[in-house]
């Protein structure tokens, strides 16, 4: 077993904030594809209330916000945990927000899309979450 120093905040070992970090990058990747397709009208039409425009700058917002936060969690492993947390977060509620106007209008492929990634949204968060319950007794992470 191998001893890992970590602050209270931060993340209990560099692999899983490494896997975190690849999996919010895969994410903010997809974002920037799917908002692009939006954009620039390759994906269009629905019915009100969705608006394949307003869902193209939503997913460059929540791409922006996945970056940010995985930019953070490589420069500062104590603080970096946080804002990978909140970043993911926000994604998801920018997610479920994104869905209901998918359901009710949208493309069978933004449907497609919306469930493929948000699961994976909530197995990031959770990963995060898990690094600090990884943690025994003596406030030490065990690899």
């Amino acid at each position: 077993m191998t001893t890992i120093k970590h602050s209270d905040r931060g993340f209990s070992s560099d692999r899983m904030r490494r896997v975190v970090v690849a999996l919010m990058l895969l994410e903010a990747l997809s974002l920037a594809v799917i908002s692009g397709l939006h954009l620039s009208g390759v994906i269009a039409g629905g019915t009100k209330p969705y608006n394949p425009q307003a869902a193209g700058i939503a997913e460059a917002v929540i791409g922006v916000v996945l970056v940010a936060g995985a930019v953070m969690a490589m420069r500062s492993p104590a603080r970096g945990r946080t804002a990978a947390m909140a970043a993911t977060a926000f994604a998801i509620v920018g997610f479920l927000v994104g869905l209901g106007f998918t359901i009710s209008g949208g493309q069978p492929t933004d449907v497609a899309y919306h469930a493929t990634v948000l699961p994976l949204l909530v197995l990031t968060l959770a990963l995060s979450v898990r690094w600090t319950g990884a943690r025994g007794r003596s406030g030490h992470a065990h690899a």
